[in-house]
């Protein structure tokens, strides 16, 4: 019955393994190597580090070369990638001596990762999604939408070419998009949570998530009904940000420290580490504003 959508998985995962075996953006290129080495570094950084001080600048961590500026889901997620490095080759993430490391074998275990990533997250949300879509709109044409999706060009350029970890947000984004579909509120809460603490862009989709929990629970009949929805699901919300983010919440500075990295305002608007608040207000407001105005 899903021979077609098998097929249509290993096709793109063909395609992926394909697509890695070129050149990633920055290769070779000192003093920074791209964003293949940011994900590398964030590797290093999170297995010989103390993870209070992940985001913090300290002589064993240099927030000018590559600080993490991403949320803690992707910093745990560094952290399991850092393990497996060690395990592989302690040179992928030694301290400070890894930086700029160029070797096949590396090269390898990397792009791994993120056909992973694909393998295990981005591709069975997608499926998930396109069964939920004909499921709430009685459609017939979840095979095509899930080709379409599955061979995008984009997520395989940016993934599995440029060098990024897209696949992991937005196949957690897609799961909370399937669960609302089958009016799994509570799993659509948790996993897009899960989805906004791995990535911050998506803030992009925040507004929609919040506007249809919030209306699913006004909409109830009854106000028991309506109470035990909107604290069932701020509970599952505030009960995912606490446990990703408890280190840090055990001091304001730090937790603090942990938001100036991950909206950096203080080094500029347009940098290339790319953060979120001003690309939502730029979907409404185009912001020209130059980096000395923000410091």
């Amino acid at each position: 019955m899903y021979a077609e959508y098998i097929a249509t998985a290993c096709i793109a995962l063909t395609l992926r393994s394909v697509i890695s075996m070129n050149s990633f953006s920055g290769q070779n290129t000192p003093p920074m190597f791209g964003d293949y080495e940011a994900q590398r570094h964030w590797q290093e950084v999170t297995v010989n580090v103390d993870i209070k001080e992940w985001y913090s600048n300290s002589t064993n961590n240099d927030l000018l070369y590559w600080g993490l500026d991403y949320p803690p889901l992707t910093a745990y997620h560094s952290y399991v990638l850092g393990q497996v490095a060690q395990m592989i080759d302690q040179r992928y993430v030694a301290l400070k001596t890894s930086r700029g490391i160029a070797t096949q074998q590396h090269k390898s275990f990397m792009r791994l990762t993120v056909i992973a990533a694909d393998a295990s997250v981005y591709i069975p949300a997608m499926f998930v999604l396109c069964l939920g879509i004909d499921f709430a709109f009685k459609g017939n044409r979840k095979l095509a939408q899930f080709i379409i999706i599955a061979l995008y060009p984009g997520q395989i350029l940016i993934d599995n070419g440029h060098f990024q970890y897209n696949n992991v947000s937005l196949g957690l984004a897609a799961a909370a998009i399937a669960a609302v579909l089958y009016n799994k509120n509570y799993v659509a809460a948790f996993a897009f949570t899960l989805a906004l603490n791995y990535k911050q862009m998506e803030l992009y989709h925040a507004l929609p998530f919040f506007s249809y929990l919030l209306s699913a629970s006004i909409s109830q009949e009854r106000f028991r009904s309506f109470a035990i929805e909107l604290m069932t699901t701020a509970i599952i919300v505030i009960t995912v940000f606490v446990l990703l983010w408890y280190p840090w919440l055990k001091s304001s500075n730090a937790a603090l420290g942990v938001l100036k990295r991950l909206f950096p305002i203080s080094r500029g608007v347009f940098e290339d580490k790319v953060a979120s608040v001003w690309c939502v207000i730029n979907v409404i407001y185009k912001i020209k504003f130059t980096k000395r105005q923000f410091c």
